[in-house]
Formats: structure tokens, sequence, C-alpha cells
């Protein structure tokens, strides 16, 4: 298991277990034997990408297919970047190790505007031209999808090809073609055109771009009967594929759970939300197979919660008898349901009865606007009363805070606005609160105008005005003791340029990158400063980016058809103008004629009845255990497993045994947890021939079937040596004696410096913990014995019950006098704890 050539270096950088790619059902094919090699390439943190929903599906799709092998990689960290440029390394993939521009294609996920800098670096990290126009036949094919190609002008240039809407169904139509194409040994531009046929196909190179006296972008069709590209809807949503072994991923995604989509599309009409009009028609998936699947998927994954996906998961018609159900199943496995995306007005108290039965989950509320003026200029359909009501309920029930979501900068916003956000907050935090409530978070956010929206024509507030609101709310939250949280506006300045911009700013995405715009998204990496010189340097003028747009003036994404027609988000436009609310057409039975469906194929598709039948199953139904015997396990973490964390490595464990079916006593209080314990937290990258785990498990279960499941359901590198009852693993008590053997991939041990060392009393260093807290530590005491095998490898022993302690690495550098690269590249394996002689 390595990672190309510098496998032996992943101890230099943050995170080492991105890099591994042998997660829990990860797929891994014989290269040699696929027809087409796909790449699915997520421009950010394997932590971000691993938390998208929407690549474990592609994933899933493609590896379903004989003749495709799918594999994986993800924008490297910039340590990790640093590494590959001097180690003249490629970029590659997770799966197989293999160079990215091997692969035949390439496929970008697009969620975020300030990712597009990484899109590059990936590229320029697998040598493969960032124009498609600079691309030969033996690079592979670059294509895009996501919600950011709903506007894809300002990345055009850089791709072959743009998937414009639901992917499940295209992903497999590109891959049939492009198997034609091979037979048929045709040109690049031959098999672009075929692509062109597609349904959500749009491929740049198609369309000369030209300028009208105004400055604005005018595509110019250079095929006949190819002018406008309709987004590809997948009409049967049922159909569509839930991966029923999702990768379960290392490390620490953003969300770590198993996510289960229920429905597609939102017709709750919001005005600024671009989702809610490019993802229409409503299609919800049925319950059934809800239930069926979070099983399978819980089963293989291990996940201790539930995520129900949706725009608006609170719509779903069936949702209370689903979590009846999924509650009733996952219960007594400790398996918890989350809601992250519910309205005002769809928190029963049933509802959220369910929710807490395992553990409470956050709750979130987003309201958007201050004022009922307001709200109802956007369309958002609730008021305070509701708003109010949600709040004492979620206190009634236990929950210990709430957060509210509020945008600055909306259309028709003025100062009263503002104020009444603050209102709000205000009246909010004084409801009375039962103990242990943690109050009321507040969270804003620039309002960004998207296109395909009503809103797209509407400039975007500057700056500096959107720095006045923010300290406005910040100094008002302050006095009165609310939690404040906001997004960085110079951030949203950049996303606003990107959404709505046209190939003028290529050039600027280019001098970007140049001067190291990377992981633009991340408030602790992003440097307006950087982009404000990469704009002089192309002449961007950022007031026109931002600015209003004529309602009869060309739009970059024109010829991106989202089914949602102009002349409905025009209406839209004119009612939010005169507060004139437009109600969920799923609901109300009335077509508001947005466009989308043509009520043949394309229609709502809604599932508003659970005929009862023996898939119910009733909390009592389900099989509990009672009584638990403590278990010793032993167990070895060697190869790609040493890069686990500590933390990492017990969610490994906590998720194996789940996997593996066998059940461990839980702790009590508001969140339970498995009760796990570790002899040792041994430091990411070093290895452990011996380390032992204590849990407590049924008396049903012996130690042979405790070793064996466990070891079907660890990664690679973690594998259980014995498993023993509590009473004999026990300790004879003298005391312990940890071995290790290190052996240098640099440098070399001095022979004269152990000498100093043997021949010392003492050897005093100072330890300073996380705290600050000063502790002094005798190497003489804690070193037993030391022994040099060569100039490259020796043998160290320590007291395991001498206290405080140091690592082995630190004592690696003391002794030795070794640099911390040094160290960090050396192989330390611990070999045993031994009971003294």
């Amino acid at each position: 298991m390595s990672y190309g050539d510098i496998s032996t270096k992943l101890s230099l950088v943050r995170q080492p277990s991105q890099y591994l790619g042998s997660e829990i059902n990860r797929c891994r094919k014989d290269a040699n034997r696929a027809a087409l090699r796909w790449l699915l390439a997520f421009p950010d943190l394997y932590q971000v990408g691993m938390s998208y929903q929407g690549l474990q599906v592609l994933y899933h799709v493609l590896n379903g297919h004989a003749d495709i092998s799918a594999e994986r990689v993800f924008a490297p960290d910039l340590d990790m970047e640093t590494l590959l440029r001097e180690e003249n390394e490629p970029l590659r993939s997770l799966e197989t190790r293999t160079p990215i521009g091997d692969f035949a294609i390439i496929g970008f996920s697009l969620l975020y505007e300030l990712s597009f800098t990484n899109v590059l670096a990936m590229l320029d990290l697998g040598g493969i031209p960032f124009s498609a126009a600079d691309r030969e036949d033996t690079h592979p094919l670059v294509i895009g999808g996501g919600p950011c190609t709903f506007n894809p002008e300002p990345i055009a240039e850089l791709f072959d090809a743009v998937v414009i809407g639901d992917g499940e169904e295209v992903v497999l139509q590109l891959a049939h073609a492009w198997f034609a194409w091979r037979q048929n040994g045709d040109s690049r531009t031959d098999l672009l055109a075929k692509w062109a046929e597609l349904p959500g196909v749009y491929v740049p190179s198609f369309f000369r771009p030209d300028w009208d006296a105004r400055g604005n972008q005018v595509l110019v069709p250079q095929v006949d009967g190819y002018s406008r590209i309709r987004k590809a809807v997948v009409t049967d949503i049922d159909a569509a594929p839930l991966p029923d072994r999702p990768i379960v991923a290392f490390g620490n995604p953003i969300h770590d759970r198993l996510s289960l989509e229920v429905c597609r599309g939102c017709t709750r009409g919001c005005r600024f939300c671009q989702a809610g009009m490019i993802y229409r028609p409503v299609r919800e998936r049925h319950p059934k197979r809800l239930l069926s699947g979070a099983m399978e998927a819980l089963s293989r994954t291990g996940y201790e919660e539930l995520s129900l996906l949706s725009l608006s998961t609170g719509d779903y018609e069936s949702l209370p008898w689903l979590m009846e159900q999924l509650m009733n199943r996952c219960e007594p496995e400790k398996v918890a349901v989350s809601l992250p995306s519910l309205r005002v007005g769809s928190l029963s108290r049933t509802l959220m009865d369910q929710i807490k039965r395992v553990r409470k989950t956050g709750f979130t509320i987003a309201p958007e606007a201050g004022t009922q003026r307001l709200r109802d200029a956007i369309n958002k359909n609730i008021d305070e009363p509701a708003l109010f009501a949600s709040v004492e309920q979620a206190m009634a029930l236990g929950w210990q805070g709430v957060k509210l979501y509020f945008m600055i900068g909306l259309p028709t916003e003025t100062d009263p606005d503002i104020d009444a956000i603050i209102d709000l907050a205000g009246r909010l935090s004084r409801i009375r609160a039962p103990k242990g409530w943690k109050g009321v978070t507040i969270s804003v956010s620039t309002f960004v105008p998207k296109a395909h929206t009503p809103f797209q024509w509407c400039e975007q507030i500057s700056l500096e005005e959107s720095r006045q609101k923010i300290a406005r709310l910040k100094t008002a939250m302050r006095k009165r003791r609310i939690r404040f949280k906001w997004q960085n506006p110079e951030m949203s300045l950049l996303e606003g340029i990107w959404a709505r911009g046209d190939r003028k700013l290529t050039p600027l995405l280019l001098r970007a990158y140049e001067r190291n715009c990377r992981f633009d998204g991340w408030s602790d990496r992003f440097d307006l400063s950087r982009w404000k010189k990469a704009m002089a340097d192309v002449g961007v003028d950022v007031e026109a980016c931002l600015g209003a747009r004529g309602m009869n003036d060309p739009l970059p994404w024109d010829h991106i058809d989202s089914g949602v027609s102009k002349q409905f988000l025009q209406n839209e436009w004119g009612k939010a103008l005169s507060l004139s609310l437009t109600p969920d057409c799923r609901h109300d039975d009335v077509c508001h004629r947005c466009g989308v469906c043509d009520f043949k194929t394309i229609r709502p598709v809604i599932h508003r009845h659970v005929e009862e039948d023996d898939t119910q199953v009733s909390a009592q139904d389900v099989c509990r255990f009672s009584g638990y015997v403590k278990r010793v396990l032993f167990y070895q973490k060697v190869g790609p497993a040493r890069f686990f964390g500590h933390l990492e490595l017990a969610r490994i464990f906590e998720r194996a045994f789940r996997r593996a079916r066998i059940p461990v006593r839980y702790s009590q209080g508001f969140h339970p947890s498995p009760k796990l314990s570790f002899d040792t937290a041994l430091p990411v990258g070093m290895e452990s021939k011996e380390e032992r785990l204590s849990v407590e498990v049924p008396p049903a279960f012996t130690d042979r079937q405790v070793t064996d499941r466990l070891n079907e359901s660890l990664p690679p590198g973690l594998r259980i040596t014995e498993c023993l009852p509590a009473e004999s693993a026990v300790s004879t008590g003298r005391a312990p004696l940890e071995w290790y053997v290190v052996t240098l991939r640099d440098g070399r041990f001095r022979t004269d410096l152990l000498k100093s060392f043997e021949n010392c009393g003492t050897w005093i260093r100072k330890k300073v913990n996380r705290k600050g807290r000063v502790s002094r530590v005798d190497l003489k005491q804690l070193v037993s014995r030391v022994v040099l095998s060569s100039p490259q490898q020796c043998e160290l022993t320590l007291d395991g019950s001498y206290t405080p302690r140091l690592r082995v690495p630190h004592i690696l550098q003391e002794i030795f006098n070794l640099s911390e690269t040094t160290v960090k590249l050396a192989r330390i394996e611990k070999q045993a704890v031994r009971d003294g002689i």
C-alpha cells in the first residue's frame, strides 16, 4: 500500500490517511481488464469530497458497469502538493496509484466557485494542459459536472465537455459513446460531437464567445442545431441507484455519517435559492425503498448516524412513517437519524420525539430575513409565531441550543430589516429556558445572486457594505450575549464574481493560480490580496461583475436551459417587488408554469401513502441483548494502518464492531458512545505488533467469533491477533517494558552520542503539554536499554511505568541529535509490551 514513490514520506504531511485509498467498501478493479478508466476528481480536500453524496453515487454507478473502472482523486493539501513537486511525482488516483494523466476520462465535481483554482492545481500536477484546446489525443478527456455548471462560462475553456443536471444516467451514456468511438478510431472532435447529442451535455468548443457593445458575452454556435443545452433529468428517482456499499472515509470528514437522499428537487420557490430552481421537479423516493436501502448501507458501513438528505427533508410526505420505522431499527443499535434541512412548520412534536430517541442531533432553522416583509419578498413562507413555537418545542424536548441562519444584502433590504435580525435574536434569547439550554446562535452570510434564479439580474452589495452590516450585527449580538457567526464577506465577494461571470474571467483564474491562490473556500487559506493583485494584472472590473443586469441583456448562461423559463423568473422578480407569495405547487396542486414539467416523463413524484405490510417493525420486535462480558483484544497496527491517528483508530474500531454485528456496551447520557478502552495512543506513523483494547460484548459471542468477525471488517494493516476474557489478560503486576525497533531511512545513529547518554547520571528534559504545563523527564529513568543493531537501526526499551513520558520520536531526537524530518521518516515498530523481569 503506497502513494507512488513517496509512500515512505507520508509521515511528513498532515492527515496522511487521506492518501491511502484503503477504506472499507472502496472498489479496486484490475486496471488491465477495464475497457474504460474513469477518474472521479474532487477539487477540494478529501474530508470535503468524501462528504459529497454525488461522488459516492457516481462511483457506485460507474463501477457497477463491468467494463468501467472508476477511481478517485482529491485536491492534495498544500504540504502534499509541495512534496509532489519536490519529488517530481505526478498526482495519482487513490485506488491503484495511477498517474491521473493515464486515465481516459477525468470528471470534476464542481460544487463551489471558490474551488476553481484547485482544478488547475490538479491538472498541473497531472501534467495535463489547462485548456481543452491544447490537449492532444494522449491526454484525458476532462469533464465537469455539478451545480456550478449551470453557469459554466468562467471555466468553460478548461473542459472538453460539461454535464448539466442529474448525472447518474448521463455518465453511462457518455461511456457507451466512448466505447463506440474507441472502436471506430474516430477523432477527438467526433467523440465530442456524439457527446453533444446527449441530454445535458455541453461542449464549450462548439460555441464561439463574442461580446456586444455593452460588454455582454454572446455565444455563437459553431454546430448546426446545437445552440441550447437542456439539463439532464432523472425522471424515475426510484430507479436511480442508492449506493449499498458507500465508502467509509478515513479521518474526520465534514459530514461523517451515512447520507441518504430521500428526494430531489424543491418547489418551495425561495427566490434566492439556485438549488430550488435547477433541481426541479420534486421527485420523492419510495419510503420502503429508502428503508431497505438505509438498513443495507448501515450494515455495510457501520455508521452511527444516518442523515436524510434533500433540499427540504421536512416536506417529504412519508417522513413520519419513515422516521418511526428507521428509529425502530436504529434505536437498539444506537444509530441516530438526523434531518439537516428542516423548515419551520415541519417540526412536529411526533417527529422531534423520534429524532431524540438515540441522541439529539443538530437543530437549525433558516428564517433568512428578520422581517416578514423581506421574507415575503424572497418567498420564504414562514412567520414569527411558527419560528418561536419551533424553538420552544426544541427546548421542551431537551435540545440544548438552536442555530438560525440569516442573509444580508437581499434585494429590497433596508436598515430596519437588519435591526429586525437583532430584535428577533434578542427576543428568542429571552425565552424562559430550561436547565442546560445553551442559547441561540445567529449565523449570517452575504447574499450572492445566482444564475437561473429570480434574483439573477440583481446587484450584489459591495464588500464595504457587507463589512458594515456584519460589524453592526456583531456589536449588537455581543451586547445581548448572543453567539454570532458570519461568513467572510471577502469570500462572498469572490463567489459573486464567479457565479455570474463569463469567459473573460478565465485569464483571472490562470493568473490567480500563478499567484498561489488555493483552497479559497477555507477561511484560513483565503487571501483576497492575492486575488486583488491578479484582478489588477488582467484588468477585471469588480463593480461590473457584481452590478445589476438589464432584464433584456444577454446573460452568460442563456444557452443553458435549466427547465425554468426566463419568463417565470421575471414574473417572480415582479412578485418579489410587490411582496406576492408563490405557494408550493406540490401541495396546492396548482401549476405555476415554471416550465420544468411536461407531465409525461417529467413531473412531480410524491409518495403520500404507505401501504401497511410486513416491512413494518415495532420497537419491541427488534432483538436486544442483555448482559455483557469484558474482553481484551490484542491487535496489530502495521503497514498503512500506521498512518491512523488515535481518534481515527477508535472510530474505525467502533464501525468495525457494527459491521461485524457484534453489539458493545454503550455509555449513558446525552450522547451515548461505545465503551472502548485503548491501553495506549500511538502517534501517527508508528507501527505496533501488539496493542490492547478492552471492550464489553454479549457473552453469546465467543473469543473466536469476535476475532474472525472483526478481522473481516477491519481495513488493511489492522488485525486482531487474540481475544481473551478480561481475567485471563490481567498483568502480573511487574513493571511493563515497551520494546521498539527503529530503522532510519536517512541519517545514522552515532555511537559516540549513545555512549554520552549511557555514561551520564541523569538526562533531564522539559516537557510542555498543550495547556502550557511544564514537567521534567529524566530519560535515564525512562529509557531502560538502547542497542544499535547497525548505524541505521536500534532497539529501544522503555520503562512503561515511568511518568511523565516522552514519545519515542522525541527520545531519539534527544539522544542522537536527529532532525525532526529524519525521525518522521524513520520506521518505528513497537514490538510488544512485556512484564519486567
